[in-house]
């Protein structure tokens, strides 16, 4: 193809026609971590490299999942029932189909909000990255109470 007198050199397809950021799970090393012009930066926009801060809130909430799991898999041993109707629905195909399932579900729901942390919530200014906190607390809650029951009721 020629145009204007010059050769088209380009192989393969655009990529710039892929609108979903690109993960690069092998190696943490991207190479946009914020967007270079400030008008840019004003709306939502993809990035490879995500912060130490992040990280941890994904990671904590991850642990926070496994350890719900874990004492929620002791509870019901010692006698307490799920009361999560979806959880309970996979309790009941035994135990390792309800923390395969519990930490599926909690990884979807940090993936989705990973990807769209810098999106705008419902048009308003905040920012999806802070559902990240939002997921944390019910979970650190909910092993608080677990935590509870163990130690003084059980």
């Amino acid at each position: 193809m020629q145009a204007c007198g010059l050769i088209d050199r380009r192989c393969g397809e655009d990529r710039r026609k892929n609108r979903v950021p690109s993960f690069r799970w092998a190696c943490l090393t991207g190479r946009r971590g914020v967007p270079r012009r400030q008008q840019d930066r004003e709306g939502c926009f993809a990035i490879d490299v995500y912060g130490s801060r992040t990280v941890a809130w994904v990671l904590l909430i991850l642990s926070l999942s496994v350890m719900d799991a874990l004492f929620t898999l002791y509870l019901i041993g010692q006698g307490a029932v799920e009361v999560n109707p979806i959880m309970n629905y996979f309790l009941a195909y035994g135990p390792l189909s309800f923390f395969a399932a519990k930490y599926l579900l909690t990884s979807l729901g940090v993936l989705l909000v990973l990807v769209n942390r810098r999106a705008f919530i419902f048009g308003t200014r905040v920012r999806a990255q802070i559902l990240l906190v939002v997921f944390a607390a019910p979970f650190a809650l909910v092993v608080k109470w677990q935590l509870y029951l163990i130690f003084f009721v059980t």
